[in-house]
């Protein structure tokens, strides 16, 4: 007999389960890249969204799904990495919306709020394509639906769900043609099928073992008190973090208004974070003087959990990187920009021609919603731009963009490193209209073409260019235009091809990969070649890709 009605620690243990089981199978997902070079990184992006999401789970105790999917999905979105990743986690978030008021649920509720998770996913993509991750969860969905009858259970709908995301998977080539060419299905459908397998398996009482695995950041480690003696001066404050249960006969609870509160944490410190979840008021801050913090916060309600760390005692030098920055406010301007890049030259390059932050991340490295949200906060300004630089990137961007209210956040969609340095290199600080900005800006990254160079990982046939395993491809945009036995050999076919010659500027980025004299060889031997084009090079330094043409 299945189970009849799904609770909110079933569900956690369900989700937990999948999780596990796409994190066993997330290389053979990350392996499912359509295009022939090591950028796959869908089943990491995956993995580390829905493992944002689990993390809010660690001490929640209720049976309550409205409440437990909640925590779930707000994890998840500020954990959102990549596409995939992002899609995801608007997927658990309509979901959420569908278990709202629900302690439990039947076949039918499940029902509803797997169609609320597959109409959120869809408004959120700008122009959803089948044949991807959506159109798994759709026909999912509506196959389950299907089969509903009065005596369904959970694990019925759920059987039936599964059942029809294997077989929708094995349909995505016939919808995506570059699918097909590859010889592959949807990576993103792939580790959702994983992640769905998992949570059937739970339900059948044989779940997955879940690990956390987190990040260097959320390491824990053993204080070090010998950093804070009796001379040292208290430089960064303390870390203040506390859970409030708001209390009626302090204050109206359920009309409880957030803004007071960030803007008065804005007043005594710094990396503020605060966010109300039904009664519970959750509060992180850098400040100088946590005890005028804790009292101020007593006049809504009274402590449920409170964490106060001297920040100086953080001895893991990424756990210090991560868990605060300095409480000196950069100073007030108009606008301000952030970018992604990877790699120390091209980080350097972006940050000296002006961009106020540079995330790190790039190709098979995406930057999650909160990366971009971290950087919002370190910047004091009316509007802020953000150059994504990858189409991998953009959707994250934009998440990141509409849940962040302390600026006007513009996200200009450059889905390479060229468009981001174009668009930067236009950038007129006396400017003072935000729609003439980004129009320049937009005008600037169309206004280039951008190739790249990289080493395969496995045989292939494309538009018209046979590929062997290790052979250097040079391509633009989605198109392979040349293979050759070594880096240089093929950007310099990659520069004839994109007919560099008729350029005025052409801009080579050599990679991490690259021995410097060998590329400083090839900036002399195309300045030969290309006689009215003026070639700079520059050492970026970036993985994934040996070199980096821009052509202006």
């Amino acid at each position: 007999m299945g189970n009849a009605t799904l609770t909110g620690t079933l569900f956690a243990e369900m989700v937990r389960s999948g999780a596990a089981l796409l994190s066993l199978n997330r290389q053979i997902v990350n392996e499912l890249n359509v295009f022939p070079i090591p950028d796959g990184d869908t089943g990491d992006n995956m993995f580390m969204t829905i493992d944002s999401g689990i993390s809010k789970l660690k001490d929640l105790d209720t049976e309550s799904l409205d409440e437990t999917a909640k925590k779930l999905a707000g994890g998840m979105l500020s954990g959102a990495r990549g596409n995939s990743g992002a899609i995801l986690s608007q997927f658990f978030a309509g979901v959420s919306r569908g278990f709202e008021g629900m302690e439990s649920c039947d076949a039918e509720g499940l029902s509803k709020a797997f169609g609320c998770g597959v109409t959120q996913a869809y408004k959120a993509v700008k122009q959803p394509v089948e044949g991807t991750i959506l159109t798994v969860f759709k026909d999912a969905v509506k196959y389950a639906d299907s089969r509903i009858s009065e005596g369904s259970t959970v694990d019925n709908y759920l059987d039936d769900f599964v059942v029809e995301l294997y077989k929708s998977l094995d349909r995505t080539p016939e919808l995506l043609r570059v699918l097909k060419e590859a010889g592959v299905v949807d990576s993103g459908g792939a580790g959702f099928v994983y992640i769905a397998e998992g949570m059937k398996k739970a339900l059948e009482g044989e779940s997955f073992k879940y690990e956390h695995t987190g990040d260097v950041k959320n390491a824990q480690a053993d204080l070090d008190f010998d950093k804070f003696t009796e001379d040292t001066e208290l430089e960064f404050g303390y870390c203040t973090e506390f859970l409030l249960r708001l209390q009626n006969k302090k204050c109206d609870v359920k009309a409880f208004d957030i803004k007071p509160v960030t803007d008065y944490l804005d007043t005594v410190g710094d990396s503020v974070v605060a966010f109300a979840d039904g009664s519970v008021l959750k509060v992180h801050v850098h400040t100088f003087k946590p005890g005028d913090v804790l009292n101020h916060f007593q006049q809504y309600g009274e402590f449920l959990k409170i964490k106060i760390e001297n920040m100086t005692l953080q001895h893991n030098e990424s756990t210090v990187r991560n868990s605060f920055r300095p409480l000196r406010k950069k100073p007030h301007k108009q606008f301000a920009i952030v970018a992604v890049a990877a790699g120390e030259g091209l980080k350097n390059t972006f940050a000296e021609a002006g961009c106020d932050e540079v995330v790190d991340g790039g190709q098979s490295m995406n930057p999650a919603v909160s990366d971009f949200t971290d950087a919002f906060d370190s910047i004091d300004a009316d509007t802020i731009f953000v150059f994504p630089n990858n189409g991998n990137i953009i959707m994250t961007a934009n998440q990141a963009a509409q849940m962040y209210e302390k600026a006007d956040i513009r996200v200009l969609p450059t889905k390479t490193i060229g468009e981001g340095y174009a668009a930067l290199s236009v950038f007129d600080p006396s400017e003072t209209d935000a729609d003439a900005l980004y129009g320049a800006f937009k005008e600037a990254a169309e206004s280039v073409v951008t190739g790249m160079v990289s080493r395969a990982v496995r045989d292939t046939e494309k538009d018209g260019v046979s590929v062997k395993k290790d052979d250097f491809i040079g391509f633009v945009g989605d198109r392979i235009m040349t293979a050759a036995a070594t880096p240089g050999a093929a950007a310099r076919a990659l520069a004839a091809k994109m007919d560099a010659g008729s350029c005025d500027i052409l801009i080579l980025i050599s990679g991490s990969s690259v021995e410097a004299c060998d590329a400083e060889a090839l900036s002399s031997e195309l300045s030969k070649e290309l006689r009215s084009t003026e070639v700079i090079h520059i050492e970026g330094g970036q993985p994934v890709f040996d070199y980096i043409l821009i052509l202006e």
